[in-house]
């Protein structure tokens, strides 16, 4: 049997009295796509956070290639250093974009080859300009950010991550803050990611990407993890009423 790439046990989280995130299992397989959906302020973005140690969770543990991520054992935090060498391996891409005002495109991607890689100037721009091509801004590169639709930008956001190299990548809402007639470019470049077998852990509310992309498709409500399975049976054929309950609700929203 094939070990997870992301292995998540009985993590839970709290915001002072407030229980975020409660006693959730979830096994995440390597080269495949899971999409966490449900209500929001279920959890969701809280546990893609605390994947990379982003949240601390309090009880529980979460192992990427096996390896415990921000606790040397139970109880025991991480160095610094492991942390930062574990993430390395991590991409993240945000609601926002992040990106440097001042900079070009190809700056925004090669400055963490730079920073954190230890490549040289010219080495990283090569890889920052294959990253961008790869993501089709290659006639963008020195473009700076107001330049750049939502779209674009969050493109770029994406190629800089993908330009480190990782083994798992992590997306938060990365269209919400997109206006709609940009969504799809963004979404056809996670298409082309996923079809290179690529780990991907995304929180989203497009049920059409979720149902036609995703491996597997885990449900969130009130911090608990309600069902893990194909996107045909949760989103198609859902046993449990809350899930039949938020699925009705988007269909009734998003109805024309």
């Amino acid at each position: 049997m094939q070990a997870s790439a992301v292995d998540i046990r009985k993590v839970n989280k709290y915001y002072g009295p407030f229980h975020a995130l409660k006693d959730v299992d979830l096994a995440i397989p390597p080269g495949k796509v899971t999409c966490l959906i449900g209500p929001s302020g279920s959890g969701k973005s809280t546990l893609l956070r605390c994947i990379n140690f982003l949240e601390e969770y309090d009880s529980g543990e979460i192992r990427i290639d096996g390896q415990l991520i921000g606790y040397e054992a139970p109880g025991r935090k991480m160095s610094g250093r492991k942390l930062r060498e574990m993430r390395r391996s991590i991409g993240m891409v945000f609601q926002q974009f992040n990106l440097w005002p001042h900079m070009t495109a190809l700056g925004n991607v090669a400055e963490g080859l730079v920073r954190v890689r230890g490549l040289s100037k010219a080495e990283a721009q090569a890889r920052a300009a294959e990253a961008l091509a790869k993501v089709g801004l290659a006639d963008k590169m020195g473009n700076h950010p107001a330049r750049l639709s939502g779209g674009q930008q969050q493109r770029v956001a994406i190629a800089r991550a993908i330009a480190m190299e990782p083994r798992l990548m992590l997306f938060d809402e990365p269209t919400s803050a997109l206006d709609p007639e940009l969504v799809g470019e963004v979404l056809n470049v996670m298409k082309t990611l996923a079809g290179e077998g690529m780990t991907m852990v995304v929180v989203t509310h497009e049920m059409g990407f979720a149902a036609h992309v995703a491996d597997q498709v885990a449900f969130m409500e009130k911090g608990e993890l309600v069902g893990v399975d194909s996107p045909g049976r949760i989103l198609h054929h859902p046993e449990d009423p809350r899930i039949q309950g938020f699925l009705r609700t988007y269909h009734e929203r998003n109805s024309f």
